[in-house]
């Protein structure tokens, strides 16, 4: 179907496998190679305010354009022949409906997959009905697989009729299937159908309301409930509030306490895992949605659910706060690949601070927006910030801080005007707090409005103030690292590129003694932008190839954009003409992703034009057009890692 129909919708009652058939498909159109595929995970989502965020995410959309967002990710799809999977959209139907409409209209090579327990309603849907597995034949030997898997095998005769009794009584619904394959490392076949027997063949006036099939997967989750152990049953409760798969240490920080004791917590893990209430992802625990319902529930019941929520906020504020202390560190990268994973947890903090404490969620946010701007989540944190200054009255450095970071998410969408009137705001704020911090990161934000809007002069006169104003070395704070990386910017656009030169390298020299990889891209940048101005190809590309490495660490797509220009220049110099065109059209791909034609400080522009004109003259009109297409209709991806991590050499 999925090659026939615009929109194909999978519904079915919760537990019948809609999302493991959603992905098996998912999975073979992949492997196909004849189409990407793209999968939205929607059940996280409170509400509709994240929808296009969360979709522009899936495809790899980091969009820092002004338009409206939709707008937007229809632009960046309207070309691309693309399975987009959007998984559990039940709650948020209408505007789902709204989006796969305006998607498929304006993208003509675009198909979706979704599943929810009620069709969309979009125009040319096509509706597919999941039902449960056959009782007699497939159920059975999903049971004997999960329960051969979980190392209680169903060998006897008696026990296969046990189980083949049991399956029809399920209805054949896969998640009720696993949850008692779970049970049995605790009683037999026979006594699980003993005790769970008489409850899947209740009258129709004591059972709770719904087809058999529905009532099947609730009966099964409430019986699995009753058969754990109360700290389990605790521990269900009380870890439906993540939205993500999460460590057992996570865990045990926000859901120990009374009694349910930290030393218990691991114990209570692996029995819920035994048991299939949780499922292992990597290091992690992950809980179906259906059973993280039924553990919502019991929250609410046992009044934890505010409490759980503050914990909850509370731990992953705290994440952002050792983040951001790291930064100028070894762990930095480290952090960025936990904040990426974590986003629909910090999400989730964001909202419940946001309607309970407004001025905590203004410091998370705060702390959140620059990590988020450079990787893929720029709309987002706009948009956080838009909310928690409307809602905040806090005042001092956390404030200030939510403006600067507000000027980074403007700038970064090329409104330098409005980037640069809330950061000298914010220069004044810190100053009359006495922010030495806040100073700081008010210079770098001006002098970067200043760098792209080609007045370098003025960019360096900015940070020079700062840093004379604050007291501690080159690397005592970020606010310190910041403005002397703009000094180097500004050195090179003045053309004082021998005092450029040494203070890049210097500052590379300390970010390498720490760990650090954000700046030391940047300064990786500045050298080889240096290079290719004293016609020293092969440092460019070396230092380009560096840039590009540490990018990658952070998952910064705006800065592997800037990256692939500069080697593809770097590459042209050398006369690796081939290689060059690839990382031009691997480059384009990455401006496009970000929403909006090639960026930078305005120096970068006649290198570039330079040097495609010189790979052009190296392959011919022709073979520079081919190679161009190739590269662009090529996975972005795979030609960085082949740039960066293949051959290199001048072919």
């Amino acid at each position: 179907m999925l090659y026939e129909e615009r929109v194909v919708t999978l519904t079915g009652a919760g537990g019948v496998g809609k999302s493991r058939l959603a992905l098996e498909a998912a999975d073979r159109v992949l492997r196909a190679g004849e189409r990407g595929a793209a999968w939205a995970d929607l059940w996280p989502l409170r509400d509709d305010r994240l929808l296009v965020a969360s979709v522009a995410d899936a495809v790899d959309f980091a969009d820092h354009t002004t338009h409206q967002a939709l707008d937007s990710l229809a632009d960046w799809l309207a070309d691309r022949d693309v399975l987009l999977v959007l998984d559990s959209c039940e709650h948020l139907v209408v505007p789902c409906r709204r989006l796969v409409t305006r998607l498929t209209t304006a993208c003509p090579r675009l198909t979706v997959l979704s599943t929810s327990r009620e069709p969309l309603g979009v125009p040319g849907e096509h509706v597919v009905a999941v039902g449960p597995l056959p009782p007699a034949t497939d159920a059975v030997e999903m049971f004997r697989l999960r329960a051969a898997a979980a190392g209680t095998p169903v060998s006897s005769p008696a026990d296969t009729v046990a189980v083949a009794r049991l399956c029809a009584r399920l209805e054949g619904m896969p998640l009720a299937v696993e949850l008692i394959a779970g049970q049995l490392a605790h009683r037999t076949v026979e006594e699980a159908e003993l005790e769970l027997g008489p409850r899947l063949d209740i009258t129709a006036e004591g059972s709770p309301p719904g087809p058999p099939r529905h009532r099947a997967v609730r009966t099964t989750i409430g019986w699995s409930h009753e058969l754990c152990a109360p700290a389990e049953r605790l521990l269900w409760a009380r870890m439906s509030v993540f939205r993500e798969p999460v460590d057992a240490d996570t865990v045990r920080v926000v859901c120990a306490g009374g009694p349910l004791p930290a030393d218990e917590v691991g114990r209570a893990l692996a029995g819920l895992s035994r048991k299939s209430v949780l499922s292992r992802v990597d290091a992690g625990y992950r809980m179906l949605d259906t059973v993280r319902e039924y553990g919502r529930m019991w929250l609410d019941e046992v009044g934890e659910s505010r409490e759980l929520a503050d914990r909850h906020a509370a731990h992953f504020l705290g994440m952002a706060r050792d983040a951001d202390r790291d930064w100028l560190g070894g762990r930095q990268a480290a952090w960025y690949g936990r904040l990426g994973s974590a986003h629909a947890d910090l999400c989730a903090a964001l909202d419940h601070l946001l309607s309970e404490r407004p001025d905590t969620a203004i410091e998370l946010i705060g702390l959140l927006a620059f990590p988020w701007s450079c990787c893929g989540h720029l709309r987002e944190a706009a948009a956080y910030l838009d909310d928690a200054l409307a809602l905040s009255t806090a005042s001092g450095p956390v404030r200030t801080r939510a403006l600067w970071a507000l000027g980074i998410t403007r700038v970064l969408r090329g409104e330098h005007e409005h980037a640069g009137r809330l950061a000298a705001f914010c220069r004044d704020r810190a100053d009359l707090q006495d922010d030495t911090g806040g100073t700081l990161r008010a210079a770098y934000l001006l002098g970067l409005t200043h760098l792209l809007r080609g007045r370098p002069a003025e960019a360096r006169s900015e940070v020079e103030t700062a840093l004379r104003g604050a007291d501690g070395t080159a690397f005592a704070s970020a606010g310190h690292v910041l403005c002397r990386l703009v000094r180097v910017f500004a050195l090179t656009g003045e053309g004082v590129l021998d005092e450029a030169r040494r203070e890049a390298e210097e500052l590379r020299g300390g970010c390498v003694a720490r760990g650090e990889w954000w700046t030391r891209s940047y300064t990786d940048y500045q050298l080889a932008l240096i290079a290719l101005f004293e016609d020293r190809a092969q440092d460019a590309t070396a230092h380009a190839l560096s840039m590009l490495d540490g990018k990658r660490r952070i998952g910064d797509s705006f800065g592997i954009a800037l990256g692939l220009d500069l080697l593809a220049s770097a590459l042209a110099a050398q006369g690796a003409g081939e290689r060059a065109v690839a990382a031009y059209g691997a480059g384009e791909t990455y401006w496009s992703a970000v929403g909006h034609p090639q960026r930078g400080t305005p120096e970068l522009g006649p290198v570039r034009e330079r040097y495609e004109y010189t790979a052009r003259s190296l392959l011919g009109d022709d073979g520079y057009e081919r190679a161009l297409r190739r590269s662009a209709l090529s996975d972005p991806e795979a030609v960085l890692h082949h740039l960066l991590d293949g051959p290199r050499g001048s072919s």
